[in-house]
């Protein structure tokens, strides 16, 4: 598989509303996290494997994260996970709401409503501080990694970045769902079993994550390096901010 070749000529200044992809990736990145969420309670079966309808759809973020880094930067990165984490608090909320406003005497279906939108707080919580965590986490190491790779052998980055944000991610979802309700051998069990399948799914789709980097890095004319980056998670972002990029050709 080619790498895309960098010519480091210039350093110029862009900001994310400049680039043409950037949105609708995120959009992307939120509908497929939200989905992700509404579709976790149904257990699917794969022969004789049992596996949560999430962890079909889930991993991709972590694929996404690493697309946001390589291409656009760790802010670039940083951004999209607080909108995924803003959108997620809030459809959890209001799913919340809507299941416990009173339904109408005609409507039979609140059971059936209630069973894939009443999502129970520990759920929502634990979710929540794993996402943010593991892809913070694995946003860190992918920028870091380049840096260290002078850009080079991508796979390198895209798999040791999921491999720790996902270590991340679902140690803390396991244990805090079912500690206390599980023994530790069962969590984990969940933990490496989990782990396993989704740094797995992110191997297996290295090819797409190669094709859609180096088409985007094409299109968009950078290459985003992260030196000199605050990699604060909290860090602010103003409509100014600039990130450096080097001018990239094919």
């Amino acid at each position: 598989m080619p790498n895309v070749l960098v010519q480091r000529l210039t350093t110029k200044h862009h900001s994310l509303a400049n680039f043409r992809y950037y949105d609708i990736l995120v959009h992307i990145f939120v509908v497929i996290l939200l989905i992700s969420n509404l579709v976790a309670p149904k257990i699917c079966a794969i022969g004789p494997f049992r596996i949560s309808g999430a962890l079909l759809l889930f991993p991709l973020t972590y694929i996404f994260g690493d697309v946001f880094t390589e291409v656009y930067g760790y802010s670039g990165s940083r951004r999209a996970i607080w909108i995924g984490f803003f959108a997620s608090a809030l459809m959890a909320g209001l799913a919340k709401l809507i299941v416990w406003l009173p339904p109408a005497p005609e409507w039979g279906s609140q059971l059936a409503f209630a069973t894939v939108f009443d999502l129970v707080p520990r759920i929502v919580v634990s979710s929540l501080i794993a996402f943010w965590a593991g892809e913070f986490a694995n946003s860190y190491v992918m920028a870091k990694m380049k840096l260290f790779t002078e850009g080079k052998h991508l796979w390198t980055r895209t798999v040791g970045s999921t491999a720790v944000g996902q270590a991340v991610d679902t140690a803390l979802v396991v244990t805090l769902m079912f500690v206390g309700s599980q023994s530790w051998a069962t969590i984990g069990n969940l933990i490496v079993s989990g782990y396993v399948t989704k740094v797995a799914y992110e191997v297996l789709a290295t090819p797409l994550t190669y094709l859609v980097v180096n088409s985007l890095k094409k299109a968009e004319g950078v290459d985003v390096y992260d030196r000199d980056t605050n990699f604060n998670p909290f860090g602010r972002e103003m409509p100014e901010d600039l990130v450096a990029a080097e001018a990239s050709g094919m």
